[in-house]
């Protein structure tokens, strides 16, 4: 601003017929265009700047202790995904800037150390640093968040996002010694309530039936099923090579697993009404109506939009905004209700904008009460089928729905132009996170149209 004002001053000078104006006193000043954002150009910067994502892959996402990956350690799991996104796009490895993941039971010292075995099992050089974060469910959409943000801060131009839960070889604890304090604060005691307790209490809450939550989870292994036989999820799933053991004669078979092994496709009404309550005698939730228990995980390439041209990737999607938000911690499950309309603020976009929701299954009651708190159109969200029918590895649901969502906005091409990606958090948060189709790039999407005048500026008048 002030070597254009400056060089102004010296063509006012130049224009002025009388000397008695010294620099020292200027004829004009900075003021604020009253135009805003009605004027003749759209003040942001370049679109070079996008953070786009131009790879998201994932492994299959398997039943915990029973199913596909009951015998494959944590880092064995992480590493074919961080080696697909490299290969597949054939980007040299030592690019990368920084693999942030998401990551939620394990130690956090010895969950680190996997995830940096993992990176070298998958060809990263030492040079490529690596830290995990936990921000419990949302935690594989906050490493997202955070690459992104740091690609945009200049930070580096290239990093890798991913999520990764083995509830196989970590299961969800009871916390250990319990300050007393909690018993004065609330909601401090309400962080440790079991989240099958803060699905009751929404459901109690706010109305949701047994047959709502049942409905909703029947419908989730119906879409998941029809997206597994039609083959929708084939693109985004890395087929990982490990073993199954007997767990009756010890026998070891090699397998390769490249299918979601959750899914039941047969589910009816009557099957799920015969369920007991899992948590409270007289509750509705049950293990027919809540996410499943699992292991998996995902990966996500982002860089510069720009660098991404310069190296001829395709742009699945563009990083358009990110909200963390916190709620009530004895209702945790409504998080994505008041996340969403943030992170779609942030954006600068509004509900309907959106064509595509991604949001977490924790619990149906949760699900069936976000969708009728912002009135959402059922057929906008999860399409392919949620949590209930496909699992929630906790750490790894963020980047398996970014992988999810993103294949189906290209599917769905021009008619799809945003999604939001939202889970609830454990604790009573919410998080959600906007993206926008990676082709879609507005013709002189840098300019708007203003009516016509012959001002030399909208302000002189």
């Amino acid at each position: 601003m002030e070597r254009a004002l400056h060089r102004q001053r010296i063509l006012l000078q130049h224009l002025q017929p009388s000397s008695s104006q010294t620099s020292d006193s200027p004829a004009i000043s900075a003021s604020i265009c009253s135009a805003g954002e009605a004027a003749g150009y759209h003040r942001k910067p370049a679109f070079d700047d996008d953070v786009v994502i131009v790879a998201a892959y994932r492994t299959a996402i398997c039943k915990a202790k029973r199913g596909g990956f009951k015998d494959t350690l944590a880092d064995d799991l992480l590493a074919p995904v961080l080696k697909a996104v490299i290969e597949k796009t054939r980007l040299n490895p030592g690019e990368v800037g920084d693999i942030v993941v998401g990551t939620v039971l394990a130690p956090g010292s010895t969950r680190a150390m996997e995830c940096r075995m993992a990176a070298f099992y998958a060809g990263f050089p030492e040079t490529v640093p690596l830290r995990t974060v936990n921000r419990q469910c949302s935690s594989g959409l906050q490493a997202v968040a955070d690459v992104a943000t740091a690609i945009k801060a200049g930070l580096y131009d290239i990093g890798i996002a991913a999520g990764l839960e083995s509830m196989t070889v970590n299961s969800i604890s009871v916390v250990g010694q319990v300050n007393p304090k909690v018993e004065i604060f609330t909601q401090a005691r309400d962080c440790l309530l079991p989240m099958g307790i803060t699905s009751e209490n929404v459901a109690q809450r706010f109305g949701v039936t047994r047959q709502e939550q049942d409905l909703a989870a029947i419908e989730s292994h119906r879409r998941a099923a029809a997206a597994t036989v039609s083959g929708k999820f084939k693109d985004e799933i890395i087929p990982v090579n490990t073993k199954i053991v007997d767990p009756k004669t010890g026998v070891e078979k090699r397998v390769t697993i490249s299918v979601d092994d959750g899914i039941r496709p047969n589910t009816t009404i009557a099957d799920l009404a015969k369920l007991k309550p899992a948590f409270r005698k007289d509750g509705t939730t049950t293990a027919g109506n809540a996410s499943q228990v699992s292991d998996g995980a995902g990966a996500v390439l982002l860089m510069k939009r720009s660098l991404a041209v310069q190296k001829g990737l395709p742009i699945l999607g563009v990083f358009r905004s990110f909200a963390a938000v916190g709620v009530d911690p004895s209702v945790m499950g409504i998080g994505p209700a008041v996340a969403i309309p943030a992170a779609v603020k942030s954006a600068g976009l509004q509900l309907d904008d959106i064509n595509l929701f991604e949001i977490n299954e924790a619990f149906a009651s949760q699900y069936v009460y976000c969708i009728k708190k912002l009135g959402l159109d059922p057929e906008k969200v999860n399409v392919n089928g949620g949590a209930v029918a496909l699992g929630h590895p906790l750490g790894a649901t963020g980047a398996r729905c970014v992988a999810t969502l993103l294949s189906e906005m290209k599917r769905r091409g021009k008619d799809c132009r945003f999604g939001v990606i939202s889970m609830c958090i454990g604790s009573g948060m919410g998080a959600a996170a906007v993206f926008e189709r990676g082709d879609c790039v507005d013709e002189l999407c840098n300019a708007r149209m203003v009516p016509t005048h012959t001002y030399l500026s909208k302000d002189a008048k």
